[in-house]
């Protein structure tokens, strides 16, 4: 009996060996439920820029403000800032502003002062740009031009010519038939009538 049992002891002990192992492998390669409750995260710190000068477009919605490469209204036009919209500002000269603004020289441009709102402090005053050199000379053919240049021929004084005297026709006057003495004839005939019915007056008269 002894001789029989002796091997069943160490398969016994083999197996009960095996299960200690795996339990002890277990146990020290998965983490407890308290540590996977309440995980170790770090939190990224945010930290902001400071914005410094910008400006931003005020003034009609449908009148955009010109950017210019310089400050004044001769220089080139490099494009248009839009109401509300904003920029970096960097200082200011004359009556204009200098902003941050993609596709002028160096990347900056001009806009009118007064059409604008100033955020982040005082706009400090810049020194004069260079003056611009324009990219076309303009130049005057001296041929075309001179087909414009009118002289002025001098005019000459009128000349008066007097006109031919005026011919007054002249009419005689016309007399009629008179008597001797001057007298008209048609006077003398209506005196004779006369005569003639007052002595005929007389004579009717003295018949009755």
């Amino acid at each position: 009996m002894v001789r029989n049992a002796h091997p069943v002891l160490k398969k016994i002990a083999f197996v009960l060996g095996i299960l200690l192992l795996v339990l002890v492998i277990g146990v020290s390669g998965v983490p407890s439920p308290a540590a996977g409750q309440f995980p170790t995260l770090s939190v990224a710190t945010v930290t902001g820029t400071p914005r410094g000068l910008w400006v931003r477009a005020i003034g009609e919605p449908h009148i955009p403000l010109n950017v210019r490469s310089g400050p004044s209204p001769t220089s080139l036009q490099v494009g248009v800032f839009l109401v509300g919209q904003e920029a970096p500002a960097f200082g200011y000269y004359g009556s204009y502003v200098q902003i941050e603004y993609a596709g002028a020289p160096g990347d900056r441009g001009w806009v009118v002062l007064d059409r604008v709102e100033v955020f982040g402090g005082t706009l400090p005053m810049m020194q004069a740009p260079p003056t611009e050199t324009p990219s076309i000379t303009k130049t005057i053919d001296p041929t075309l031009a001179a087909q414009f240049i009118i002289t002025a021929q001098p005019s000459r004084l009128p000349t008066f010519t007097e006109p031919p005297a005026l011919l007054i026709p002249t009419f005689q006057a016309e007399t009629g038939a008179t008597a001797t003495g001057g007298i008209p004839i048609g006077y003398v005939i209506i005196t004779l009538a006369g005569l003639g019915l007052f002595l005929s007056l007389i004579a009717i008269l003295r018949r009755g």
